[in-house]
């Protein structure tokens, strides 16, 4: 039977540099394990996601002249949250852009905070042979499509995406 979680509400983006490459942070979770992610995360009450998305990103990597673009994708996933427990994260995650840069300034504290192990670029080609998991799962072909067709009109919604080590999933 299900566990019923908790709603995070959370935001993302996807921030991609002049070349292509992916900016990825790798998280460890009690549930799935370490993950490369993007950079975001939990909304503060009121907050708007395009908003709670940017502040989070400055948290977590000092940049503050990320240029945003459109709503990409909306996803829900469960995860162990360390500060709250087991949650269901439902997240928009948004087109940005940046230089190809390290993330600025002492970020110790931060990455403590929200389990960041380490953070990389990694191009098109690296992106496909990580063996980590990625967060969302698709993210190599949802960037195969963002390549071809270019942002969609309206956010694709990719559903709830269970983890690998759930039964009943493809993991």
């Amino acid at each position: 039977m299900p566990v019923e979680r908790p709603r995070r509400p959370a935001a993302r983006l996807l921030v991609l540099d002049p070349d292509g490459s992916v900016f990825l942070q790798l998280h460890h979770d009690a549930e799935v394990g370490p993950h490369w992610v993007l950079p975001g995360g939990g909304l503060e009450p009121g907050e708007a996601p395009l908003a709670g998305a940017l502040r989070e990103t400055v948290e977590e990597t000092g940049w503050t002249d990320v240029v945003t673009g459109p709503a990409l994708w909306r996803w829900e996933h469960d995860y162990h949250r360390g500060d709250v427990g087991l949650v269901r994260q439902h997240e928009v995650i948004y087109l940005a852009s940046a230089p190809h840069r390290d993330p600025i300034g002492d970020l110790t504290a931060s990455f403590a905070a929200d389990g960041i192990l380490t953070c990389r670029w990694f191009t098109p080609k690296e992106l496909a042979e990580v063996t980590e998991v990625l967060w969302p799962p698709q993210l190599v072909s949802l960037l195969e499509d963002l390549r071809r067709d270019g942002p969609p009109a309206e956010p694709i919604d990719l559903g709830y995406v269970p983890n690998p080590q759930e039964p009943g999933s493809d993991g």
